[in-house]
């Protein structure tokens, strides 16, 4: 990773990773199923949580409501093993290729999105989802 600044040619076509943390010093991470693309979950990194899951090959988040880096699974178990990581075309965004060891979401669901949002009588209204 780098801090240098980059073109946007650089970044859009070149071969240095450089990810644009946002004002926050966060990026989006959206992680799939590495089998079969569910999403399972949409969380934010800073520098340190994007280092930790490089290095471990687990991955981590920035937990804004804890302010803290946590792994995911680090008390249930429930690890994402990393498989691989893609990066948008302006490097503000990251996709995680990754093979979950059980549910992701802390509610117990396979995924994060487990809810669809459904029209009854034209209002919104929350039904579960299988997925």
């Amino acid at each position: 990773m780098t801090d240098l600044p980059l073109t946007t040619d650089q970044r859009e076509n070149g071969t240095v990773f450089a990810p644009k943390f946002d004002a926050a010093g966060l990026l989006t991470a959206i992680v799939v199923d590495h089998a079969d693309s569910t999403v399972l979950v949409v969380a934010h990194m800073n520098a340190e949580a994007l280092e930790a899951t490089l290095a471990t090959g687990k991955v981590h988040f920035w937990s804004r409501s804890r302010g803290a880096l946590w792994m995911k699974g680090e008390t249930s178990g429930h690890v994402l093993v990393v498989e691989q990581v893609l990066v948008d075309c302006d490097q503000d965004a990251l996709l995680i290729r990754a093979t979950p060891a059980g549910p992701t979401c802390h509610t117990g669901a396979r995924s994060c999105f487990y809810r669809e949002v459904a029209l009854d009588g034209g209002d919104p209204v929350l039904t579960r989802n299988v997925a």
